[in-house]
């Protein structure tokens, strides 16, 4: 994905950022929440379920955000909440967290904690290379630090699991 191209908006708004980046914590949050069900060493039962803290206060954080900037919204035009939409449909969506099916809905979707880890870690450095397209393709000062805020997260994220997979493999 290309800064500019046609699967982008040509510019985000705040609300757009705070949209997108709920979804990609909305995600990360189902896939973790999903995962301490089906963990079975405790040191990774706890990493997933301080994963899924961490989406969940910066869900409420966003949607604080968006509520905050509820009159934009209603200046939003369908063209551009169009393409905000269609955005997240094809690049966010089961794109970065898969997405989980009817009935594995309270389960996760691997079956050891290793390959739990594995597909976190992959869903994670996903979450960073877009999140990375969207800020270098961003202009506006205020909507990149939406992006960078979430990045710096991920990042965070990407490091704890990939930390906890090492001391795994190294047992």
């Amino acid at each position: 994905m290309e800064p500019g191209s046609k699967d982008l908006p040509m510019s985000f708004q705040c609300i757009d950022a705070l949209e997108v980046s709920l979804n990609i914590e909305k995600q990360g949050f189902l896939y973790y929440d999903n995962a301490v069900k089906s963990a079975i060493d405790p040191r990774v039962r706890d990493i997933f379920k301080r994963l899924a803290d961490d989406e969940k206060e910066h869900i409420q954080s966003l949607q604080s955000k968006a509520r905050y900037l509820q009159p934009a919204l209603k200046r939003k035009t369908s063209h551009r909440e169009n393409k905000v939409e269609s955005f997240i449909k094809n690049k966010i969506l089961g794109k970065v967290f898969p997405a989980p099916v009817e009935d594995e809905i309270k389960t996760c979707m691997a079956e050891t904690d290793l390959e739990a880890i594995n597909i976190g870690i992959d869903s994670e450095k996903k979450s960073i290379e877009v999140l990375g397209e969207l800020v270098a393709g961003e202009k506006k000062m205020d909507v990149r630090v939406i992006f960078n805020h979430l990045l710096i997260e991920e990042k965070k994220h990407l490091m704890a699991l990939e930390e906890l997979k090492q001391t795994l493999i190294q047992e």
